[in-house]
């Protein structure tokens, strides 16, 4: 069955499920595996180090695992999953966007940010998006499939590992923010991407060794999985596609909003808040003459007066032969003001990335014609 708010997924006959690997196992998960292809419990530890810590699945560097051994480990808990199709870049190469191709042909896209004080990488978490709002290009495509926690992992893992080796201008990096926001609704492959939190966070040499609080997780709002959310103990900060006040506009913009009003949706964010003790982020594309409006402002504002959440204003990045466009400059400048009124805390997002098909699912579009 199902999690609270995860969508089923029926596979097209004839579909693979994506390989078994390591950093879809718990740490007891892999000693049952390594035990059954015959090897000492301590060898999950030394392939966790190995991936997890030096980013390489290559068995001709694990020097402290037999040689006669590392093909099998190698074939049975770390066998390829994604392929990079091609990488693209901007903003002096701060910016890059990798369009990955899973083991079935589906494609993917992550995107890896570097600012002068953090390096921050967006990812996926489902392969195309089921929520079907009309502005994105994601959700137009449609959902393929939902990533397993190995593959949304991977990502993040060869983000680390080219920051480490200078592939992105700068220098030598560490990862320092990750933002499920790439493709897909992240809590309608609950899971999955809770199993990702978990191995990207454990202490090494289990996980990653990263923290939570440098994790953001955002969701149109299906309050039942934020709900859960709340009960899993983590610190990561949730952020809620809004993208408008009243219930009017959303349903049409946001069309889970049929199911679950704005206040039902923002309720299952302070529960998430109240548990976690992290302000929610709210994100809100800016649509030219659609959600701009300043009454708009103004009510978004009267919603999240006194709440301590964080308005994240976002010009919308337009995506070919659509109608849809970022607001005008004036009317973001008034939309701030609005909220500013309100005591609300704003920020307008810097919008990376345009000339490289930035929005998320514009690069594998482009693929697929």
């Amino acid at each position: 069955m199902p999690a609270p708010g995860e969508l089923t997924f029926i596979a097209p006959r004839g579909a693979k499920k994506p390989p078994r690997h390591l950093a879809d196992l718990t740490p007891e998960e892999r000693r049952e595996a390594v035990v059954a292809l015959g090897e000492k419990p301590f060898r999950a530890q030394q392939l966790s180090r190995h991936y997890f810590g030096r980013f390489t699945a290559d068995p001709a560097q694990w020097t402290d695992v037999p040689a006669a051994a590392r093909g099998r480990l190698a074939d049975a808990l770390l066998p390829s999953l994604m392929t990079e199709v091609r990488h693209l870049s901007c903003d002096d190469g701060a910016t890059r966007k990798t369009l990955w191709r899973l083991h079935d042909g589906t494609m993917v896209e992550s995107v890896l940010m570097r600012y002068p004080d953090r390096v921050t990488m967006c990812v996926s978490s489902q392969a195309g998006c089921g929520m079907n709002c009309p502005f994105c290009a994601t959700g137009q495509a449609g959902l393929d499939r939902n990533l397993s926690t190995a593959e949304i992992v991977h990502q993040i893992v060869d983000g680390m590992r080219a920051l480490r080796d200078g592939e992105v201008p700068g220098g030598p990096a560490r990862l320092s923010n990750i933002v499920f926001m790439g493709m897909g609704e992240p809590l309608a492959n609950y899971r999955r991407v809770t199993g990702a939190i978990r191995r990207l966070t454990d202490e090494a040499p289990h996980g990653v060794g990263l923290s939570q609080r440098g994790i953001t997780v955002s969701t149109v709002g299906l309050v039942p999985a934020m709900r859960r959310l709340a009960d899993e103990g983590f610190s990561c900060r949730l952020a809620v596609s809004l993208h408008a006040p009243d219930d009017e506009l959303r349903d049409t913009l946001v069309p889970v909003n049929t199911r679950w009003k704005v206040r039902e949706v923002l309720d299952a964010a302070w529960e998430y808040a109240d548990r976690s003790g992290r302000r929610i982020s709210i994100e809100y594309a800016l649509i030219r003459d659609i959600n701009d409006q300043a009454w708009r402002a103004d009510r978004l504002g009267r919603l999240l007066k006194g709440r301590g959440a964080h308005v994240n204003l976002i010009p919308l990045n337009p995506t070919p032969g659509s109608k849809w466009t970022a607001s005008r400059p004036e009317d973001e400048r008034a939309f701030v003001a609005g909220l500013e009124a309100h005591g609300v805390p704003v920020t307008v997002r810097d919008t990376r990335g345009q000339e490289i098909d930035g929005a998320c699912g514009q690069l594998a579009a482009t693929e697929r014609a």
